[in-house]
């Protein structure tokens, strides 16, 4: 009869549903399957570009359209408030996918969804490129009719003439539509008191030139830009703090521009340019201060908001000398990289330490190498899963960090590294299989008391013997310490290794810039702020 015991009582391998609420992973074993909301939250701050080990783009973006579509069937004001509230807070590192779920809602079957997302969308689009790309998405899926017209107009006019000049010179043409495109299909009409609107309205669509005014002009410095010699661009530059998407392109590879434009230039725009200053020689050993200074502002009060994943993207582009498509070469100054890595750490959603024993594993499975978060180029799940469980090391004290395959695996990584050292350690892990329970079983092997599991994945586990679910209940009841578990997702698709039944467990998206506080939250039970131990 033991034989017959074993199979009543002994543990289930992954390649076998746990129980009858799993279902197959893209990787042939057995996951939790995430609800359509938690999917939708995944693609707004994660995306679908690059796709993923087990899944191209196309079909990725596929399977989140129809989540989306399934979410605004539901509950329409739910999914469209959803997606402002994400959009609005800065929570995802790109606007594209939220943009493109508002686009989704606007195409509903259901008129007051349609009418409530198009009411939304000066909340999401809070630029002209932000515009555009809901037209393109629009058309696709329903075309010009009266609705788009109405939402289009409606973004203009609710905007005031200063606001208006400055989106139709900064961003003259996205994703194949002009402003003279969208204000002739919107059949825009200003009221007659509005003179400054009206004028703007008709530079753009026959290229008058308008009167003098506060609301005009950077349209006509813009005008005056195109004739002007460098001496004369660049001081047309300081007066107007003109941005660089305003300097004509023939003028763009000198130097003088360049110096006008970084006297005044905007923390975002410094990240996006850092390669340029360095190229041109503002920024150099011994004069980088003022960069270091405004990249310093990054997580400060009363500074822009930075995403997390757009320091990152700035950290590797700017440390690898070499533009995205390998024309523009520079010599990085260590002091400018050394600054980004500082402001990691700060660009996330303010955090108490929780004093809480945290295990965070990385999975550094093979389909964790494979795809790109948010679009990034070069910026795998292996590598961001690990730069996010550095954010959350960095600030917590007692943790224990580990890297995890189909087993342990060494990981040579303090808190205090660097991020890019880091992630070089993390990629060059060889191509294994996905066994999600490792970091319970190495707890328990080694006798380690864990207030909280940390597991940053894909969550395609296979592979393994148990179940991570069983593994963590196996856990609990061999220590008596009720053991969390947070599940990381690093790619949006739709599964996950937490039981969503449990109270213990919680789901939370990659690159999300509240994760860090998210987690502390539920890690701390929900403790308020004030009685976690802060940062000295």
């Amino acid at each position: 009869m033991t034989y017959l015991t074993r199979v009543i009582t002994g543990p289930i391998p992954q390649s076998e549903p746990l129980d009858e609420r799993q279902a197959p992973n893209s990787a042939g074993g057995h996951s939790y399957p995430v609800s359509d909301w938690t999917r939708l939250d995944r693609f707004l701050i994660l995306g679908s570009e690059g796709g993923s080990y087990y899944a191209s783009e196309r079909k990725l973006t596929l399977e989140n359209a129809e989540a989306v579509r399934r979410c605004a069937r539901e509950d329409g004001e739910r999914a469209v408030e959803r997606i402002v509230e994400i959009a609005a807070t800065g929570r995802p590192p790109r606007v594209g996918p939220p943009i493109f779920a508002l686009a989704v809602c606007a195409a509903s079957g259901n008129e007051e969804t349609r009418k409530l997302a198009r009411s939304r969308l000066p909340v999401v689009a809070r630029t002209a490129t932000h515009l555009m790309q809901f037209v393109g998405f629009s058309t696709l899926m329903r075309g010009w009719g009266r609705g788009l017209r109405s939402a289009v107009r409606d973004w203009y006019l609710g905007k005031d003439p200063e606001e208006v000049a400055y989106q139709v010179v900064k961003y003259r043409q996205r994703e194949g539509w002009t402003h003279r495109d969208l204000l002739r299909k919107c059949h825009a009409l200003v009221e007659q008191d509005n003179a400054e609107l009206r004028e703007i309205f008709q530079w753009v669509t026959h290229g008058d030139l308008p009167t003098e005014s506060d609301a005009t002009r950077l349209i006509l410095a813009f005008e005056q830009a195109r004739k002007a010699d460098t001496g004369e661009l660049a001081e047309l530059i300081r007066k107007n703090r003109m941005s660089w998407e305003m300097v004509p392109p023939e003028k763009m590879g000198e130097a003088a521009v360049w110096e006008a434009l970084a006297e005044d230039m905007p923390l975002v725009a410094t990240l996006r340019n850092l390669g340029n200053l360095t190229r041109h020689g503002i920024i150099a050993p011994m004069r980088s201060q003022r960069q270091v200074e405004t990249i310093g502002r990054i997580g400060q009060p009363g500074a822009p908001q930075v995403h997390p994943i757009s320091v990152i993207q700035a950290l590797l582009t700017y440390r690898s000398g070499r533009g995205r498509r390998g024309q523009n070469t520079w010599e990085p100054v260590a002091q400018v990289v050394d600054a980004l890595d500082e402001a990691f750490e700060r660009s996330f959603q303010a955090a108490p330490r929780t004093g809480k024993r945290l295990y965070l594993g990385i999975d550094v499975s093979g389909s964790m190498s494979r795809g790109s978060v948010a679009g990034v180029e070069g910026l795998t799940p292996r590598m961001a899963a690990t730069v996010m469980a550095m954010a959350v090391a960095r600030r917590e004290p007692n943790h224990h960090l580990a890297a995890f395959a189909d087993g342990m695996a060494p990981l040579d990584i303090t808190a205090r590294d660097r991020l890019l050292e880091a992630m070089r350690k993390t990629a060059g892990f060889p191509l294994r299989r996905t066994d999600c329970a490792q970091p319970m079983l190495d707890a328990m092997k080694r006798n380690m008391p864990v207030d909280c599991f940390i597991v940053l994945t894909d969550s395609e586990t296979w592979y393994g013997d148990i179940h991570p679910m069983e593994a963590l209940r196996q856990y609990r009841s061999q220590t008596g310490i009720p053991a969390k578990l947070v599940v990381v997702g690093m790619v949006s698709n739709g599964f996950s290794i937490a039981d969503p039944e449990d109270a213990g467990t919680m789901d939370v998206v990659g690159f999300d810039s509240a994760a860090p506080r998210l987690i502390a939250g539920f890690v701390s039970d929900g403790e308020p702020e004030a009685d976690l131990q802060e940062e000295g």
